[in-house]
């Protein structure tokens, strides 16, 4: 394989399924201890916790779960991108104290990857090539 075609299926997929695995390991915590996220959510301040866990759940898990097979790929890019850097701004402010900044510049870093996929797209391993390809033979 040359350096194009990795470049152009390998990476992607490899990319997506990395940029996946905090989303979708993140949901799944939340899923097994949401007492303790809606207590973290309300020790911030913020309104209605549980509809916060609700709403963060779907978000990873769903998010994580279409970055995984490369379906609409760009938008869950931008939202995951948003997402990621909200949630740190929210729940990693406290950068006196350097584990939060770890996990605040973690956000950011995941926030720079995602904006790279969004840029860039799902790669010719995803079922946005896939199916983009099935409407391309349909109107030809």
């Amino acid at each position: 394989m040359n350096t194009t075609n990795a470049n152009t299926t390998t990476l992607p997929l490899l990319s997506r399924l990395l940029m996946a695995t905090i989303f979708l390991f993140s949901g799944l915590g939340k899923i097994a201890a949401p007492a303790a996220t809606i207590g973290y959510i309300a020790s911030t301040g913020l309104p209605f916790p549980t509809l916060g866990l609700i709403g963060a759940i779907a978000v990873e898990l769903g998010g994580g779960l279409l970055l995984v097979a490369g379906l609409q790929t760009r938008a869950t890019a931008l939202v995951l991108a948003g997402f990621s850097l909200v949630t740190g701004l929210i729940f990693h402010h406290a950068i006196a104290d350097q584990n939060q900044l770890i996990h605040l510049l973690k956000n950011i870093a995941m926030a720079g990857g995602l904006l790279q996929i969004a840029a860039y797209g799902a790669g010719s391993l995803s079922l946005d090539a896939r199916l983009g390809a099935r409407l391309v033979r349909r109107t030809a």
